[in-house]
């Protein structure tokens, strides 16, 4: 089988942060060869970046266990299905003055970097969307954490209509078919929070507590990873840092320290993809090492990190994984 990008990047990706990209790669096949699982988390606008090229076709493949990612990945993955064809690039964006960013707010296009999300056709097309099914589970009495809202919405196909890229480089879709679990940590730090806090404020939704959040969210992960961490476990698979990244991570010392599990494992595996720099009191920047003082991982789990730009990285290890 021809694999021109693996091979390309093994024979080019010698030294630096290229050969930990290789060896972090070969450290997630392998772990999954040996029957492990694979944690992959969120953080940045990796959504808007178009990830789901890749990591839809990881999640299909079984390469993925569960997602932890920041409310503003579960949405913008589902803006761009269903309004592609209206974000603009703005290839110049270091240059743009005020006044030009202001003539981007007067046309409601929200800048992420170098790309514009319309907030008509994106976030309010959603936000239609997902308001049907808050008020009536808050009728019914019923709650729901936020993806299983939006895999909800996704099921209904009240929004297959407006679909504009290829259902398959959705990673939501591919999520929702697989009723992956995911876990969003500070969901109402996100476009759809901040609608849910309206609609709550206006009264539409009657029930603050019909979307479940934050330490519903880990008490469920903690319940998925103690069933799931047997055998060789469970890695990590940390893109960027942040809530996305220490909020899941914390569930293993939290079980051991709070709960006295202490027969629980660590995780097996650890990769953290960011160009943060080593700082003070820096957790996207911190080092693998630092972890194994908060018993997150021990001195011999493996572990790899790649000083570089995710949205570069991240299709390429995953390519590697695929075995493309």
């Amino acid at each position: 089988m021809s694999k021109p990008i693996s091979d390309f990047l093994r024979h080019h990706y010698r030294h630096f942060n290229a050969a930990a990209l290789i060896d972090a790669a070969d450290g997630y096949r392998a772990h999954l060869d040996a029957g492990g699982k694979m944690m992959v988390t969120l953080a940045g606008a990796m959504s808007t970046a178009e990830l789901g090229l890749s990591l839809a076709e990881m999640i299909r493949q079984g390469k993925v266990a569960a997602i932890t990612c920041t409310g503003a990945n579960l949405e913008e993955d589902i803006f761009n299905l269903v309004a592609h064809d209206f974000y603009e690039r703005v290839p110049n964006y270091r240059d743009l003055t005020p006044a030009d960013e202001e003539a981007l707010l007067a046309r409601h296009m929200n800048r992420v970097t170098d790309t514009c999300i319309p907030e008509m056709e994106a976030m309010r097309r959603l936000e239609t969307a997902v308001l049907e099914e808050w008020v009536a589970a808050d009728q019914a009495g019923e709650r729901y954490f936020p993806h299983e809202f939006f895999y909800r919405v996704l099921r209904s196909g009240k929004l297959q209509q407006y679909y504009q890229i290829d259902p398959k480089n959705s990673w939501m879709l591919a999520a929702c078919e697989a009723n992956l679990p995911i876990f969003v940590p500070g969901w109402e730090d996100s476009t759809l929070g901040n609608m849910f806090t309206g609609h709550v404020i206006s009264g539409d939704v009657k029930n603050v507590h019909t979307v479940r959040t934050g330490i519903e969210y880990m008490m469920v992960l903690a319940e998925w990873y103690t069933t799931n961490s047997g055998g060789k476990g469970i890695g990590f698979f940390q893109i960027g840092g942040g809530i996305a990244g220490d909020f899941p991570i914390c569930v293993v010392p939290m079980l051991h320290q709070d709960l006295q599990r202490e027969d629980i494992p660590v995780w097996s595996y650890f990769c953290q993809i960011s160009d943060s720099t080593t700082s003070y009191g820096s957790y996207s920047g911190a080092v693998p090492n630092e972890k194994i003082t908060w018993g997150k991982l021990r001195a011999e789990t493996p572990k790899y990190i790649i000083e570089s730009d995710a949205s570069i990285v991240a299709p390429l290890i995953f390519a590697i994984v695929l075995g493309w």
